[in-house]
């Protein structure tokens, strides 16, 4: 048995896979399954170490907010090359830390030390941290450790 996550594309999953590719890290496609014309149909990709499977299914399901991808990252540097790379070419941020690419994919860009953050006996810091978090369109790791600092 293997779990897989799928996403079914209006088109262009053959493109977003070559961009995850190449901005994820350890990633790799893995095959192209293409309809009689050339075109690609299903593309599976690795994700360092996450199977994931894109599909030109056409318009009848989009993609929306309720699914995304989580890439947990642990420097501010990692946040923004992410961040820069997904957001590119008509990609939109989102609130804390949330953004949808070109390709109308939603990502959650996120530093190993949020949890952290967010988790403690001290709810002060924990409250603080979760009202910086919201300010944030991009995660700012030096911005949260602050809020929890400084509660």
């Amino acid at each position: 048995m293997s779990v897989n996550t799928f996403f079914w594309f209006d088109g262009g999953a053959e493109e977003a896979a070559a961009r995850y590719t190449s901005v994820v890290p350890n990633s790799r496609i893995v095959d192209i399954a293409r309809n009689s014309d050339g075109s690609a149909f299903i593309v599976s990709i690795d994700l360092d170490g996450q199977a994931i499977t894109l599909m030109n299914g056409g318009p009848d399901h989009p993609l929306t907010e309720a699914a995304s991808l989580q890439i947990v990252v642990d420097t501010q540097d990692e946040v923004d090359r992410l961040w820069d790379a997904l957001t590119a070419d008509g990609g939109k941020p989102g609130p804390c830390g949330w953004l949808t690419d070109r390709y109308g994919l939603s990502w959650q860009v996120v530093p190993s030390v949020l949890p952290k953050l967010m988790s403690g006996a001290d709810s002060a810091k924990t409250i603080a941290v979760g009202t910086a978090l919201r300010g944030m369109s991009k995660l700012d790791i030096a911005a949260l450790r602050d809020a929890y600092d400084n509660a």
